[in-house]
């Protein structure tokens, strides 16, 4: 993905503009918040890690709603928007032509949604199907208490991947 912005654009920016474009890294209004008002950053890597930080830890509310977002893995979402084309960028890995694994992906996503009420969320970036199904197999063991913050960190992953991909 190519440079959105400079980062002397994004500091400069007014407010509105400067979420409206980290918006589509993470739906969590106190995550992009953080981040537009702790401008300026001297570098990319410094708004990275401070999106790192940003906001910790989610709130469960704060995370459902993000979840909403996500499409589940194996999905391409159709559209033009940002958020849309990151995601099907983020799953470049997955080949649905993988018959065998594009169905236990499918089944696995019907599985965990029915185990925990929600789509399974993994940083799919640099990942195969493979991986990732076997992640998704392994997180239906979990308990509610233990994936939450898996969930949690999973979604921060994304959020980071975006943001620098906004700038780089």
């Amino acid at each position: 993905m190519s440079a959105a912005l400079s980062l002397d654009a994004f500091n400069s920016a007014g407010r509105s503009e400067a979420i409206a474009l980290l918006r589509s890294c993470l739906e969590i209004p106190r995550w992009y918040a953080a981040l537009v008002d702790g401008r300026p950053y001297a570098s990319v890597g410094d708004l990275v890690a401070a999106g790192a930080t940003a906001a910790s830890p989610f709130t469960v509310d704060e995370v459902d709603g993000a979840l909403a977002q996500h499409p589940r893995i194996g999905e391409r979402p159709a559209g033009s928007g940002a958020e849309a084309s990151m995601s099907r960028a983020e799953q470049a890995g997955v080949d649905p032509s993988d018959a065998a694994v594009a169905a236990a992906l499918v089944e696995g996503n019907r599985a965990y949604e029915q185990r925990f009420g929600t789509v399974f969320l993994i940083r799919a970036a640099g990942r195969s199907a493979a991986e990732i199904l076997e992640a998704l197999n392994e997180r239906l063991g979990h308990t509610d208490a233990e994936e939450q913050p898996v969930v949690a960190d999973q979604l921060r992953e994304i959020a980071l991947l975006r943001l620098r991909g906004l700038f780089e």
